[in-house]
């Protein structure tokens, strides 16, 4: 997948790679397609387009 967007988006590969654009969301069933080719999730998980899942990384919150 070729990102057309100017500037371009982050490579699925790159730190930033959920600051690309979405080109397909299913909020209903809780995932977005970014147009680096990168799944994400609601609960915070990627699945990156060589197949390599990402664990959610949701922050850590204090409990008081």
């Amino acid at each position: 997948m070729k990102c057309t967007h100017l500037p371009a988006c982050p490579a699925a590969d790159a730190v930033d790679h959920e600051a690309a654009a979405i080109v397909s969301g299913h909020p209903e069933q809780g995932w977005f397609l970014l147009c680096n080719g990168v799944v994400i999730f609601d609960d915070t998980g990627h699945l990156l387009p060589n197949g390599r899942a990402v664990a959610p990384h949701r922050a850590m919150t204090n409990a008081a």
